[in-house]
């Protein structure tokens, strides 16, 4: 009996120390819930101000005995969802990102989020909710593979196909009359290349040579050469008028007439744009600059003048052959048109090359490989340049016609109606073909209607229609090829006039239209330039290239501070009285 007393005092302190250990417990776990509750309340007020709230998650986790119920409830239950890693830009969520209160205890039917989440946690099974990702804006490549305009690259490759055989028909022809044909053929033929091919030739010659000379004298002296061209192709087709009428011949007078008449317009224009010369020559210049980042950026022109040069010796052989087979007017006519297709798509391709290498140099800051960009406009946008060579040229001349007409004032309401209506039909249709356009087929590959159309956007956005549509750098271009021209005309028609004055007048015309042609290629240089200019300052006027000629200019137009003349290149709704 004595010995069994100790052991039972003893069994008696031991629940002793555990009824004290229980309540001990359970003190600890209504402390562990009121200070939930607490912070509860406190993260409403302010936020947690540790930087990494799951430690305090854990730190939570870690006072609470293993016993107790509410950590047995949070160790057994469900894992919560975590998102899917590409959301996150850091492993863990920072303070602000906490804008709801902690749950209550009796709430949780998840556990809280693990304190250190391994990159394997992130691929749980499929029953996990996944939020849907946000759709990101498309960007436009600037690689595009697919080839524009493939109909008008199919029709061109067909007509040039035909050309090449009609070409070798007349060139077989031409020299089938020299051996084989009368002894009046023969000597048709002889006083031909005695008397006709001299005076071509040395014109094609002497345009190529001007193409060069024109195309470096704006690039060095811009500012000196815009009024220069101006009175230049003045000058030059009423020398070549006056000159063509002294032969005092019909066939002279007639061709002297046109070109005194286009010398008339043409000084009109030189004094209507007056004041628009000097922002001419402010955005010339900007523009040029890019081009000593780029040594081989006139690699294309020279590509172009040369198999321009080389076909068009070819074609002034085939239109001595033409003489020799039936129908030789129609014959010379589909012959001409053809010359002029293929010219103006290897003017456009030198343009589309051009317009690459410095929309991307705007537009990214690249420095693109010119022979890369060549390559590009022979294949992926040849297309276009072939659709835009028949519509642009066609559009801008009936456009020109119908604001002259528009400008006329008269009586008769009827016809002046009408001039109304030709203008609005021809500015709806420019809409969908421009020469603007080729800057967004050389950067992003769009075919040419919609580049048409999102560039003349681009426009609209910027409310730059007024200084795009007053541009200068279209009619300085061209009279600079009608300048070549009529200088290949004074030569060739003073040669012609001593050795046989009866092919003056077709002579005439022949070396002014290769004239013509030849600058117009190399002048594709500097009117890729400025449109470059223009269309990706419309796209991104915050660019840092940029300076601020468009916007002060544009500035000016809002607040009919600057006086715009109204010209045929105007419509009338954006002249000021």
């Amino acid at each position: 009996m004595g010995a069994e007393e100790p052991v039972v005092e003893r069994e008696g302190e031991v629940r002793e120390e555990n009824g004290k250990r229980e309540e001990e417990e359970e003190e600890e776990e209504e402390g562990g819930v009121k200070d939930v509750e607490k912070k509860e309340e406190g993260l409403e007020e302010h936020v947690v101000e540790s930087r990494n709230p799951e430690d305090f998650q854990v730190s939570m986790m870690q006072r609470l005995n293993p016993s107790n119920p509410l950590r047995i409830v949070m160790n057994s239950g469900t894992r919560v969802a975590t998102p899917s890693p590409p959301q996150f830009s850091h492993p863990f969520p920072q303070p602000s990102q906490f804008s709801q209160p902690f749950p209550r205890p009796s709430q949780f039917s998840q556990p809280f989020p693990q304190p250190s989440p391994q990159p394997s946690q992130f691929s749980q099974p499929s029953s996990q909710p996944r939020s849907t990702p946000t759709p990101q804006p498309s960007i436009t490549t600037l690689n595009s593979r697919a080839y524009t305009n493939k109909i008008s690259l199919f029709l061109f490759l067909l007509h040039m196909i035909a050309a090449v055989g009609l070409v070798g028909f007349l060139l077989f022809k031409g020299v089938q009359g020299l051996i084989q044909a009368s002894d009046s053929v023969k000597r048709k033929e002889k006083n031909v290349l005695r008397f006709f091919l001299p005076q071509v030739e040395a014109a094609s010659f002497l345009s190529i040579t001007l193409a060069f000379i024109w195309q470096k004298a704006v690039r060095v002296w811009p500012k000196f050469m815009v009024p220069f061209i101006l009175w230049s192709s003045f000058v030059m087709s009423l020398s070549a008028g006056i000159l063509l009428i002294c032969f005092q011949k019909p066939p002279t007078d007639g061709v002297g007439v046109c070109f005194i008449a286009f010398a008339i317009g043409n000084g009109l224009y030189a004094c209507w744009v007056t004041q628009r010369i000097g922002f001419c020559t402010k955005v010339l210049v900007k523009s040029l600059e890019p081009i000593s980042k780029f040594r081989d950026l006139n690699q294309p022109i020279y590509w172009m003048l040369g198999i321009g040069f080389m076909w068009m010796s070819l074609w002034i052989l085939a239109v001595l052959g033409a003489l020799n087979f039936y129908f030789p007017p129609l014959i010379i006519i589909l012959l001409v048109l053809s010359l002029a297709w293929t010219a103006e798509v290897m003017r456009n391709v030198a343009n589309i090359t051009v317009s690459r290498v410095i929309s991307l140099y705007y537009l990214r800051g690249m420095q693109s490989n010119t022979q890369f960009c060549f390559q590009r406009a022979l294949t992926k946008n040849f297309g276009s340049a072939c659709l835009g060579s028949i519509f642009v040229p066609s559009i801008e001349a009936l456009r020109v016609v119908a604001r002259a007409l528009n400008l006329l004032e008269g009586e008769d309401e009827f016809m002046f109606s009408c001039a109304h209506c030709c203008l609005r039909v021809m500015v709806s249709i420019f809409r969908y073909g421009n020469g603007w356009a080729y800057v967004q087929i050389a950067a992003y590959g769009k075919d040419f209607v919609r580049a048409s159309q999102d560039t003349w956007g681009l426009f609209e956005g910027q409310e730059m229609e007024a200084i795009v549509d007053s541009d200068m750098t279209s009619s300085i271009c061209f009279l600079t090829g009608v300048c070549s021209g009529c200088i290949c005309v004074i030569m060739a028609a003073a040669w012609t006039a001593k050795v046989h004055q009866s092919f003056t007048a077709t002579i005439s015309l022949l070396v002014f239209f290769i004239g013509y042609l030849m600058t117009r290629i190399s002048m594709a240089l500097p009117h890729a330039c400025v449109s470059c200019y223009y269309v990706c300052y419309a796209e991104n006027p915050e660019n840092r290239l940029f300076d601020k000629t468009i916007k002060d200019r544009l500035d000016l137009i809002k607040t009919r501070r600057d006086v715009v003349a109204p010209t045929p290149r105007v419509p009338r709704r954006f002249s000021t009285t």
